[in-house]
This record gives C-alpha cells, sequence and structure tokens, in this order.
C-alpha cells in the first residue's frame, strides 16, 4: 500500500469518536453511526486504491505500447515470396533502444524506426491478386522492400555510413567497364582484366594434364569449353599487364635448395641424387622411393606463395604431394597430383589431379588455393572457400620413381595460364578451323537444339583474340597460322555446320548458337567482330584482309540492328521471338552491361555516334531510366 492510501487511512481514523477507541460501549446508537462511518472509510479506501492501481497500469501500458511490432503479411502473399524474402515484421520492428539521442541538435537526422511507431497498418491489395501489410501515415503508405525487391527486381541493403545506418538502393547489380584509351589487338582483351575464370560454379576443375578449365555447363561430367578455355587465356594476360609482378620463390633448381630442406627417411629405403639428364640438358633431382617412405622437401614458414611450378616426370607409380597447412587452424590439406587421366578426385579427404601417363617431362603449374576448393565441395557438404592469404605450403612430398627439377613458389603465374590456354588451343583445332563443342546445347525450353560438334562464332572470336597475342608476344608462327584457319568458318551458313546466317536475308550475322531457325545472339555476335578485327589487325596476309571484310560487313549489320536489341528499359539477350514468336529473352544486367561495354569498346575503334548513344542510353537504363511513353 502506498503512502497515498496510508495517509487516507489514518486521516478516516482521526475521525472517529473516541467511544470507538475506548472499552466504553455503553450506547448501542453510537455504535451504529461508528460502523456506518466505518463502511464509508473502507469504501474510500478502496477507491483510492483502485485508481492508485489504474494509474500505474496506465503508465505499463503506454511503455509497452513504445515497443510496437508489425504483424506478419497477409497470408494471401504467395508461400515462394515468404520463404525468399524476410517478413515485414522483420523490416518494420521498432525497439526503444534504436533512438539515437546522442545527436547533436544541428545534425538531426531521421530516425525511421523511430517514426514508424506512428503508422498505422494498411492492406497493400496487389493487382486485385494478393495483399501485402503496408503502413500508412498522413496518406503516405509504406511498402515493405521485401516485396519491392521481387517486384521490381531491385537490389538494396542496409549498410553502415560515418557510423549511421543507411539504406543502398540499386536498380542493377552490374557494372560498366569504361574504356581508358583505345582498343589496341596487342594489349590487354577489353576489360577482361576483372575476370577471374578459374573460379566460376561452372569450372570443375583446372585439367591437370592441359591446365586449362573443365566445364560444367550442360554437362556435370565435365568438358572441354572453348569460349571458357579462351576467356581463362585473356584474363590471364590482361592480369598480365595490368597488375604487380609476381613474387617467385625458388626453392630446388636440381643444384642447390633455398627456402627449404629435404627430409631424408631413417630406414634409407630412399634415394633422391643429382643425375644429368639429356632431354633436360642440365642436372636433375631423381627420387626412388619404396613402401610407404617418400621424400619430403620441406617448405620454410615464412614463404606465402602458393603457385607452384616445376619441372615434371613420372615415370612409375609416382606422384608428387603438395601439403598446405592452414595456420589459423593448423589444419592440413594434401593435393595428390598422379599418373592418371582423372581430372578430379577425392578419397578419404585428400584432393587428386591426374596429370597424364605419358612418363615425359612437362612444366606443371598449379595455382594450389584453386585446386583446394575444386576439391573442397566433395569433402564438406557446403563449399568452404579457403582464402590464399591464410594458406602456406607445409612441404612437398614425392614418392615413386620420377624426376624433377625447378621448384618454385610464386603469387602468381598468368603467363604460364595464357599460354596454356593458347597452346590447346593449337593442339585442339580441327580440319575445318573450329573448335567444335561436344555437348548437347538446347535453347528456348528445348525448341532449338544443337547436336554434339557444333560451332560458335563467340568462340572462334575469342580464340583468334588470344592466338594474335601469343603470336604477337613469341612470334610464334604456329599461332598466327591457328588464327587465321579460324576465319574459314565465318563464311560457311549455319545450315552447313558453319557460323554464318542473314537477317531479313539482307544482313549478315554471326552465330554464337547457329541454330535453325537463327537465335541472334548479342554479345557473342560483337566478340566474334573483336576476334576479326584482331586478326586483320595483325598482319597483311591475304586472310588477314578478308578478317577485315568480314568485321566491315558485320558493322554494318550491328548497326542496322542494335535498335531490335532495346526494350526501353533494357536489352534483350537474342531475337528468339523474332525468330520463334515467343516472349522476348531479357538479357540479365550482367548481360545488359556486357552489352554497354562492348559498345563502348568498340566505339573507340569505330567513331559512330549511333554506338554512343546507345550505350549512354543502355547505361541509363541501369539507374532505372526508362525510354518516353507516347
Amino acid at each position: 500500500m502506498n503512502s497515498f492510501v496510508k495517509t487516507k487511512i489514518n486521516a478516516a481514523f482521526s475521525l472517529l469518536p473516541n467511544s470507538i477507541n475506548s472499552d466504553q460501549s455503553d450506547s448501542p446508537m453510537r455504535v451504529r453511526i461508528s460502523l456506518k462511518l466505518l463502511l464509508v472509510v473502507f469504501t474510500i479506501v478502496v477507491i483510492f486504491t483502485a485508481l492508485s492501481y489504474w494509474t500505474n497500469c496506465g503508465t505499463i501500458i503506454t511503455s509497452r505500447e513504445k515497443q510496437w511490432h508489425v504483424t506478419e503479411p497477409c497470408k494471401q502473399l504467395s508461400q515462394a515470396a515468404k520463404k525468399s524474402e524476410p517478413s515485414s515484421a522483420d523490416l518494420f520492428r521498432l525497439e526503444e533502444n534504436d533512438i539515437n539521442e546522442n545527436l547533436p541538435e544541428d545534425e538531426q537526422h531521421v530516425n525511421l524506426r523511430s517514426e514508424l511507431r506512428a503508422l498505422e497498418e494498411i492492406e497493400c491489395s496487389i493487382n486485385d491478386e494478393y495483399t501485402v501489410s503496408c503502413r500508412q501515415d498522413n496518406g503516405e503508405v509504406y511498402v515493405p522492400f521485401s516485396f519491392l525487391r521481387k517486384y521490381f527486381e531491385i537490389y538494396g541493403k542496409l549498410v553502415k555510413h560515418g557510423g549511421v545506418d543507411k539504406f543502398d538502393w540499386q536498380h542493377s547489380y552490374s557494372k560498366v567497364y569504361f574504356p581508358k584509351q583505345k582498343y589496341d589487338p596487342s594489349k590487354g582483351f577489353l576489360w577482361f582484366e576483372n575476370y577471374n575464370v578459374e573460379v566460376r560454379d561452372r569450372v570443375k576443375c583446372i585439367s591437370g594434364s592441359e591446365g586449362v578449365p573443365v566445364s560444367t555447363q550442360w554437362d556435370t561430367r565435365g568438358h572441354f569449353y572453348p569460349i571458357q578455355i579462351a576467356q581463362f587465356g585473356l584474363s590471364h594476360f590482361s592480369k598480365n599487364l595490368t597488375e604487380a609482378a609476381p613474387t617467385i620463390v625458388n626453392v630446388e633448381n636440381g643444384e642447390i635448395t633455398t627456402h627449404g630442406k629435404w627430409l631424408y627417411s631413417q630406414h634409407g629405403r630412399t634415394s633422391l641424387r643429382k643425375v644429368f639428364d639429356t632431354v633436360a640438358g642440365s642436372s636433375v633431382l631423381e627420387f626412388r622411393t619404396k613402401g610407404v617412405d617418400k621424400e619430403i622437401l620441406s617448405i620454410d614458414e615464412d614463404v606465402e606463395e602458393a603457385t607452384l611450378t616445376c619441372d615434371l616426370m613420372l615415370i612409375a607409380n609416382a606422384s608428387l604431394t603438395v601439403i598446405l597447412n592452414n595456420p589459423g587452424d593448423h589444419t592440413l590439406y594434401k593435393i595428390h597430383y598422379i599418373i592418371s587421366d582423372v581430372l578430379l578426385s577425392v578419397v578419404n579427404s585428400e584432393v587428386y589431379y591426374g596429370i597424364g601417363t605419358t612418363a615425359q617431362w612437362k612444366t606443371l603449374t598449379r595455382d594450389l588455393v584453386i585446386d583446394l576448393n575444386k576439391g573442397l565441395p566433395s569433402i564438406q557438404s557446403k563449399r568452404k572457400i579457403v582464402k590464399p592469404r591464410s594458406l602456406r605450403v607445409h612441404s612437398i612430398v614425392l614418392s615413386g620413381f620420377g624426376r624433377i627439377d625447378n621448384i618454385s613458389l610464386s603469387s602468381s603465374s598468368h603467363m604460364a595460364h595464357f599460354f596454356a590456354a593458347s597452346n590447346w588451343l593449337v593442339n585442339h583445332q580441327d580440319e575445318n578451323g573450329g573448335w567444335p563443342n561436344m555437348v548437347t546445347r538446347k535453347l528456348s525450353n528445348g525448341m532449338l537444339e544443337l547436336a554434339p560438334g557444333w560451332y560458335s562464332s563467340m568462340a572462334q572470336g575469342q580464340a583468334m583474340s588470344l592466338l594474335t597475342r601469343a603470336f604477337r608476344v613469341t612470334d610464334d608462327l604456329h599461332y598466327l597460322e591457328a588464327a587465321l584457319r579460324a576465319i574459314k568458318l565465318f563464311s560457311i551458313r549455319s545450315e552447313h555446320r558453319g557460323i554464318l546466317t542473314t537477317f531479313l536475308g539482307k544482313y549478315v550475322w554471326y552465330e554464337e548458337y547457329p541454330t535453325i531457325p537463327s537465335s541472334y545472339v548479342l554479345n557473342g555476335f560483337i566478340y566474334s567482330l573483336f576476334g576479326l578485327y584482331d586478326v586483320q589487325q595483325s598482319g597483311t596476309h591475304q586472310l588477314c584482309h578478308e578478317a577485315g571484310k568480314l568485321f566491315e560487313n558485320g558493322l554494318v549489320s550491328l548497326k542496322r540492328m542494335l535498335p531490335l536489341f532495346d526494350t526501353g528499359s533494357g536489352s534483350v539477350y537474342d531475337l528468339r521471338h523474332y525468330s520463334l514468336g515467343v516472349a522476348p529473352n531479357l538479357a540479365r544486367w550482367d548481360y545488359h552491361s556486357t552489352h554497354i561495354n562492348q559498345l563502348l569498346f568498340l566505339s573507340t575503334i569505330h567513331n559512330d555516334p549511333l554506338l554512343k548513344s546507345i550505350s549512354d542510353r543502355w547505361t541509363g537504363y541501369m539507374k532505372g531510366k526508362r525510354a518516353p511513353h507516347n
């Protein structure tokens, strides 16, 4: 009982006659009057007590009302949207602790969570199909961003800016790369220094025998995809020109060992000796081991580089194993390079790559972090990307019978990857001058289908861009000759297993996917133009002039047909809506930005106002701009 109530009770008792407080009870009338007075006093006490609790209860309710929570969205919202997006309650939940009382008065910031306490819930009807729980304030309606993101395909997230929460709203997720100089066939390829092909999910691994990517696109078993291989080489060539020179740590050269030491077997069942190799033309290390004994080269702990390069010949039952150490948790990872044609295998949490079955010298260049990460998904239920900086090469283990020389560790080896891709193209070009894709390709829900063995203008173009750069670096005619042979398919129609088609029987088009009827893919066509231009600029050969004519014809078609790819708010990937009479195949933002990038770089070698005006308009679409209405 609070002090206020106690005071009232004492006051009431002070009004009682003295007879009530004494033992004198000789008057019945006084007793009746005193009982009535007690009843009145008791009633007053009850009323004041109730009023006191009523006041406190109101205070508690007011405090609780401040911690207002929004109800869940209406059940009519699709279950798919509920699973993929956070609920509106999560977006609008209000807590009293969110108020920032330390902001200076002259820099007042609107605290959205605090302001939203005053909003009223309102049901938003979406196209008379379903409802969403929204909020309103004086006629202004607030719709949850979780709904807006899905409805308009926009992007946003909460970020910290100067210690203050900020919502970052983006109309698109991709990036436009503006040319810094005129496109040069001897320099980096377009914006490809920003690409890292080998980390893509659709790359199964880097082949141990070929040194190029193995793709799982359209076939999860893995296959060599010429476009992916050409992009792999072009990206590493471009990185080599734009990045700082790599750091290289020489570990063993057949004469001396640095940054490491050999740990010899205590059982005497291994042999490691220097021998002169007639093929190598120098002294190399020859190793022989038996049973479980191995030759181990322990690497110094201060060596941080994780790209291995060595000259290796595995002769009999031999393998090279690299043990990686994660200093953070002291986890050891083993990667084995073995005599086998297997692409990638994982046994007992250890990763295996086959490097071929022939006993001959080869230069092995491996990005150990990539090799490990491509094997980890088979070990763990969820992919665990190992950060390069967290790994160290612990040791190199040799077993069986073989020879090794020139062991080094480096921060990167871009040119080795560039030449691996270039050499693959030279070695796998067929009699038609092309690189056939040995997988089935289905487009437009199976309405268009290409049987294995189809060619691609994009593969031809990017291969030519890679091969001409290899020729410029080495002056090796084998690369230029392969690039010149690749021109042949540009004059063979799709119906005859070529890549040439026409639009309205008038404008030539080089098909990325040579389907019947034609599909007219835009980005693949433009990539083929860059390849033709690179060949044209590589020499005075008659075929170089032929490439120039094909390039000019393609430019005419591009400028006439570009408006057909404009939707007024983006671009289309191809013209299947014209060929098949189906819905347009809208380009994702990454493909839309690729279209813009291609036009921007193309305009540096072909100055036409049309290319600039379209690239500017398409860039505006990425910021939410649209073509005007009628």
